[in-house]
């Protein structure tokens, strides 16, 4: 557990363009008590490993090319729902930006399993920050269109339209988002059709 004891097992993407590296990290990583679910050097490839595996982290290391490490972070980014982390061998604050810039959550420099594992827990603690206020934008985003909905329907205000979600859903016993959600599906079936349909 993060924080009160030791971190669970998790399930752990590396890449890097320098096959050695790879089997250094693996042998970190594993170490550590967690599982390599995947190696990937290939930027083609690592997209569809990350969707195939799901890993709980991705570890990208620095190699040859920055730009193949900028790659293999924007690949995974984007098809994975776990946070990255960049590996550097020196401190290389413009590789580190323009990281930043493509999706990577945190970067540490050397590997000294320690640290490594330190910055897992960081980057885990701060990837869930991010869902949780990511996830409560959205339902926000949702309430705030129902109450326009009945605000426009029953030309009331701000908080007269919530009070009618907040009293449906305690009448009904179904949660405040589920009955938004049921205001925005609901007006989009009654709307007029087009005219020309």
């Amino acid at each position: 557990m993060v924080g009160g004891g030791e971190t669970p097992p998790l399930r752990i993407l590396i890449a890097n363009e320098r096959r050695d590296r790879l089997e250094l990290l693996a042998q970190v990583v594993g170490g550590l008590g967690h599982e390599v679910v995947a190696v990937e050097i290939d930027v083609k490839q690592v997209g569809a490993t990350t969707t195939q595996e799901h890993p709980d982290v991705a570890l990208v290391g620095l190699g040859e090319s920055s730009q193949h490490a900028l790659e293999l972070i924007e690949q995974i980014v984007r098809e994975a729902s776990c946070p990255v982390i960049a590996l550097l061998a020196a401190e290389d604050p413009v590789f580190i930006r323009e990281a930043a810039n493509r999706g990577v959550f945190a970067y540490i420099v050397d590997t000294v399993p320690e640290e490594l594992q330190s910055a897992i827990d960081i980057t885990l603690l701060r990837f869930a920050e991010y869902h949780n206020l990511h996830d409560a934008f959205k339902r926000r985003a949702v309430i705030e269109q129902a109450k326009g909905i009945l605000m426009a329907r029953h030309a009331i205000g701000a908080e007269k339209a919530f009070a009618m979600l907040r009293d449906q859903s305690q009448r009904s016993g179904v949660k405040l988002l589920a009955v938004a959600a049921a205001v925005v599906s609901s007006h989009l079936l009654l709307m007029p059709p087009p005219k020309d349909a």
